[in-house]
Protein backbone atom coordinates (compact mmCIF):
# COMPACT_ATOMS: atom_id res chain seq x y z
CA UNK A 1 0.00 0.00 0.00
CA UNK A 2 1.18 3.78 -1.13
CA UNK A 3 0.65 6.48 0.89
CA UNK A 4 0.02 9.84 -1.34
CA UNK A 5 -0.23 13.40 -0.54
CA UNK A 6 -1.12 16.11 -3.28
CA UNK A 7 0.10 19.39 -3.27
CA UNK A 8 0.05 22.73 -5.57
CA UNK A 9 -3.14 23.73 -5.87
CA UNK A 10 -4.93 26.87 -5.74
CA UNK A 11 -6.36 29.82 -7.36
CA UNK A 12 -5.69 31.13 -11.12
CA UNK A 13 -7.40 32.95 -13.11
CA UNK A 14 -8.46 30.94 -16.72
CA UNK A 15 -4.99 30.77 -19.25
CA UNK A 16 -2.93 30.19 -16.19
CA UNK A 17 -0.68 27.50 -14.70
CA UNK A 18 -0.38 25.37 -11.83
CA UNK A 19 1.94 22.49 -11.13
CA UNK A 20 0.36 19.45 -8.72
CA UNK A 21 3.13 17.31 -6.82
CA UNK A 22 2.23 14.17 -5.38
CA UNK A 23 4.50 12.72 -2.91
CA UNK A 24 4.42 9.11 -2.07
CA UNK A 25 5.83 6.72 0.75
CA UNK A 26 4.58 3.27 1.97
CA UNK A 27 5.72 1.23 -0.77
CA UNK A 28 7.85 0.50 -4.00
CA UNK A 29 6.75 3.66 -5.81
CA UNK A 30 8.34 2.65 -8.73
CA UNK A 31 6.82 -0.62 -9.38
CA UNK A 32 2.90 1.26 -9.59
CA UNK A 33 1.25 2.54 -12.39
CA UNK A 34 -0.22 5.91 -11.27
CA UNK A 35 -2.71 8.85 -12.47
CA UNK A 36 -4.42 12.18 -11.66
CA UNK A 37 -7.80 12.22 -10.60
CA UNK A 38 -10.21 15.08 -10.20
CA UNK A 39 -13.82 15.52 -8.66
CA UNK A 40 -15.87 18.56 -9.36
CA UNK A 41 -18.76 19.81 -7.21
CA UNK A 42 -21.96 17.15 -7.94
CA UNK A 43 -19.30 15.08 -10.35
CA UNK A 44 -17.54 11.88 -10.12
CA UNK A 45 -14.30 11.62 -9.86
CA UNK A 46 -12.52 11.08 -13.38
CA UNK A 47 -9.15 10.08 -14.46
CA UNK A 48 -7.38 13.24 -15.96
CA UNK A 49 -3.79 11.78 -16.63
CA UNK A 50 -2.08 8.31 -16.34
CA UNK A 51 1.56 7.05 -16.17
CA UNK A 52 2.86 3.62 -16.53
CA UNK A 53 5.78 2.70 -14.44
CA UNK A 54 7.68 3.04 -17.76
CA UNK A 55 6.80 6.05 -18.31
CA UNK A 56 4.21 5.88 -21.29
CA UNK A 57 1.15 8.77 -20.64
CA UNK A 58 -1.85 9.11 -21.69
CA UNK A 59 -4.92 11.71 -20.51
CA UNK A 60 -8.58 12.58 -21.46
CA UNK A 61 -9.45 14.28 -23.82
CA UNK A 62 -10.57 17.27 -22.15
CA UNK A 63 -6.99 17.92 -20.86
CA UNK A 64 -5.11 16.65 -23.72
CA UNK A 65 -2.38 19.30 -24.98
CA UNK A 66 -2.92 21.41 -21.57
CA UNK A 67 -1.65 18.57 -19.00
CA UNK A 68 1.51 16.86 -18.81
CA UNK A 69 1.88 13.76 -16.10
CA UNK A 70 5.52 12.88 -15.28
CA UNK A 71 6.92 11.41 -12.48
CA UNK A 72 10.46 11.41 -10.71
CA UNK A 73 11.09 7.85 -9.29
CA UNK A 74 14.10 8.88 -7.41
CA UNK A 75 11.71 11.10 -5.83
CA UNK A 76 8.92 9.43 -5.10
CA UNK A 77 6.97 12.12 -6.58
CA UNK A 78 4.57 12.13 -9.78
CA UNK A 79 3.93 15.94 -11.47
CA UNK A 80 0.82 17.01 -13.30
CA UNK A 81 1.94 20.07 -14.99
CA UNK A 82 -1.54 21.99 -16.10
CA UNK A 83 -1.79 25.02 -18.48
CA UNK A 84 -4.04 27.03 -20.26
CA UNK A 85 -6.48 26.41 -17.39
CA UNK A 86 -10.53 26.39 -17.70
CA UNK A 87 -12.80 27.34 -15.51
CA UNK A 88 -14.11 23.50 -16.33
CA UNK A 89 -10.80 22.35 -15.07
CA UNK A 90 -12.14 23.30 -11.15
CA UNK A 91 -12.33 20.25 -8.67
CA UNK A 92 -10.22 18.58 -6.23
CA UNK A 93 -7.46 17.13 -7.50
CA UNK A 94 -6.15 13.56 -6.12
CA UNK A 95 -3.34 10.97 -7.19
CA UNK A 96 -3.52 7.40 -6.94
CA UNK A 97 -2.34 4.15 -8.66
CA UNK A 98 -3.74 3.21 -11.71
CA UNK A 99 -6.29 1.61 -11.57
CA UNK A 100 -6.60 3.27 -7.89
CA UNK A 101 -6.55 1.88 -4.69
CA UNK A 102 -8.79 2.59 -2.20
CA UNK A 103 -6.98 2.25 0.79
CA UNK A 104 -4.43 5.32 -1.07
CA UNK A 105 -6.67 8.15 -1.82
CA UNK A 106 -5.43 11.20 0.36
CA UNK A 107 -6.61 14.70 0.98
CA UNK A 108 -6.18 16.26 -2.59
CA UNK A 109 -5.75 19.55 -3.40
CA UNK A 110 -8.19 22.17 -4.43
CA UNK A 111 -7.64 23.72 -7.81
CA UNK A 112 -9.95 27.08 -8.71
CA UNK A 113 -10.04 28.13 -11.95
CA UNK A 114 -11.73 31.87 -11.87
CA UNK A 115 -11.63 35.30 -12.92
Amino acid sequence: QVQLVESGGGLVQPGGSLRLSCAASGSIFSIYDMGWYRQAPGKQRELVAAITRGGRVNYADSVKGRFTISRDNAKNTVYLQMNSLKPEDTAVYYCNTNPPSRRSWGQGTQVTVSS
